[in-house]
């Protein structure tokens, strides 16, 4: 009986397949990116610039320690309270906001629901929240103060832009970027970039990091 050979396999194209595979692979696969916190640095002064005065009413010390733990207004506060404490200090609303550009006087506000304390902030555009954190403090920490103060800022936001428009802040802002995809709504943009535009003015986002101590 005549011996049977096994068939030869083909095997030269072998690598021009696991290639593809692997280009297939890099282009469908998502990889998780930590995008951080967003920040927009300030620009390096002039040296002739000249600080402007503060009131120590309009300034919120948030103190982060080594040990993570918190000293808002020089009391000991945990995280889950930061942000009412922080909506609080914004829509205070006790004296006059900022002067305008064109020197027109700055006003009350009169949207602000807080109590109209003397001895808090006079205006949403002059409270400054101020967070110092420690060298040893932890980055998980740090992340959860700044998330409660954006959250303090998003709800007064929201509640602003459902008293004006109708829909929250954050509804909004969906409604411009969506409308800014096409291409044939621009009075529509226009619009929706005023309302956007106001809410954000009403209640500007003061956020200032302070030098770590050590």
């Amino acid at each position: 009986m005549a011996r049977r050979e096994n068939p030869e396999i083909n095997a030269g194209s072998m690598a021009d397949i696991a290639f593809l595979l692997l280009i297939f692979f890099l282009v469908t696969t998502t990889m998780n990116v930590d995008s951080g916190v967003s920040k927009k640095l300030s620009e390096k002064p002039p040296p002739d610039y000249v600080p402007p005065v503060i009131k120590e009413k309009n300034i919120f010390e948030v103190n982060i320690n080594r040990n993570n733990e918190l000293l808002v207004e020089d009391e000991a506060m945990e995280i889950k309270d930061l942000k009412d404490a922080a909506v609080e200090f914004i829509d205070n609303g006790g004296g006059l906001g900022k002067p305008g550009e064109d020197g027109t006087p700055g006003t009350k506000c009169d949207y602000c629901k807080g109590e109209r304390s003397e001895s808090s902030s006079d205006h949403p555009n002059k409270a400054i929240i101020s967070v110092q954190s420690d060298r040893g403090t932890e980055y998980g920490t740090y992340i959860a103060v700044q998330n409660e103060l954006l959250r303090a800022y998003t709800q007064l936001r929201n509640r602003l832009s459902k008293e004006r428009y109708g829909v929250s802040y954050e509804e909004l802002e969906k409604q411009y970027k969506d409308a800014k995809k096409s291409a044939d709504t621009k009075s529509l943009v226009d619009q929706l970039k005023r309302k956007v535009e106001d809410i954000k003015v009403s209640y500007p986002q003061i956020i200032s990091d302070a030098e770590p101590t050590s």
